[in-house]
């Protein structure tokens, strides 16, 4: 046997040992990454749409995507928002602006509201409390989501008891060494990892996430995001590609792969079963069948744009950010024609978490030729 096809038997037991065990070690899965060629990618895709599948079906879950300022305090060195960027149009809606984006989502079918925005000091937890309880009042069979970074623990309390169900803080790196690389000093992995426990305790569904081909970043950073995401099991995961933008120091590297992504996203679908896992946006702008390819490697959530068309190419994060000029119901519609066209269906449903029993656990192929747990 050649060292390639040894090589390729060797990462094919690792896809049937994560199948049987939703588990690997930090070097397993580093070398899942590192050694993945076609052919495992195509057998990884298949086995986390089979567990998708299981989970949820063909649904495809819709969230309404409502980004409430480009202000922002921090100054993430890849982020097209960051303070250092004078050249940024700032921007930041109002909460009857808000308040109103979402209610023209509730007559579209959204049954769930994602707000987000910059680290902006306007959103003080009355301000984001008011905003909460007016969109639950108005919608009460709707989720709110929030995203506005890190806060304090009586923070995330407020927010929690105003009615917000779900938190979304993508830790973007679980490599604390890789984290000071993308971040300024006034920012801290130790901090980012507290908040994401102060989220749960607060009794928040919690979305964590990363970046995937980022500056520096190696597989064995990435087997860290994996082993992360695998104890820490968050109800959501925003994973996209890494893209640059012109006006950070990140500007001259190129942009993550789709490919890439997609693997990862596979793998995140099997230690997660049921997780919800978005095709980013990102995923759709660097690739035009993105989202499509990221449903297909066991993703489960869109999220289209509410915000008003006027200020959606203000909220830039990275260059080329698709959407920015497309009316909610236009996309929206678009978006479940390309749903259906590779055999799913997107769903006016506020998009729980399922619970997971044993049913829903992977068999391996020897399980089930078996019928039982080996």
């Amino acid at each position: 046997m050649c060292g390639k096809q040894h090589t390729e038997l060797g990462v094919e037991r690792l896809v049937e040992k994560l199948c049987r065990k939703c588990s690997l070690s930090l070097t397993e899965y580093e070398l899942l990454v590192a050694q993945r060629t076609p052919k495992i990618a195509q057998q990884l895709a298949a086995r986390a749409v089979e567990v998708r599948k299981r989970v949820y079906g063909t649904k495809v879950f819709t969230r309404g995507l409502i980004e409430a300022s480009s202000y922002c305090k921090n100054d993430c060195l890849y982020c097209g928002i960051r303070r250092s960027n004078c050249a940024a149009r700032r921007y930041r809606l109002s909460p009857d602006e808000i308040v109103e984006c979402a209610n023209n989502g509730y007559e579209l079918g959204f049954r769930t509201f994602v707000v987000q925005g910059g680290e902006d000091p306007f959103f003080t937890d009355d301000v984001l409390c008011g905003v909460v309880s007016r969109i639950r009042e108005a919608h009460p069979d709707c989720a709110v989501t929030l995203s506005f970074g890190e806060r304090s623990p009586q923070s995330y309390a407020r927010l929690r008891a105003a009615g917000a169900e779900r938190y979304l803080l993508r830790h973007e790196t679980a490599s604390p060494e890789l984290y000071a690389r993308w971040h300024p000093s006034s920012m801290s992995f130790d901090n980012r990892m507290r908040c994401l426990g102060e989220l749960r305790a607060a009794g928040f569904a919690v979305g964590a996430g990363f970046m995937v081909g980022a500056p520096f970043q190696t597989a064995a950073d990435l087997a860290r995001d994996l082993k992360f995401i695998e104890l820490f099991r968050p109800e959501m995961c925003g994973i996209g590609p890494f893209i640059p933008h012109h006006a950070t120091p990140f500007a001259s590297y190129p942009s993550g792969s789709v490919e890439l992504t997609c693997y990862v996203l596979s793998i995140v679908r099997i230690v997660v079963p049921n997780v919800l896992l978005p095709a980013t946006t990102a995923l759709g702008t660097i690739d035009a069948r993105g989202r499509e390819l990221g449903i297909l490697s066991g993703a489960n959530v869109v999220m289209p744009n509410l915000s008003p068309v006027a200020h959606r190419k203000d909220y830039d994060l990275y260059d080329n950010k698709i959407c920015t000029g497309e009316e909610v119901a236009e996309c929206r519609g678009r978006l479940g024609a390309r749903m259906l066209s590779i055999g799913y269906q997107l769903v006016v449903d506020r998009g729980d978490v399922a619970p997971l029993s044993q049913t829903n656990r992977f068999e391996t192929r020897e399980e089930q030729r078996h019928g039982r747990s080996i």
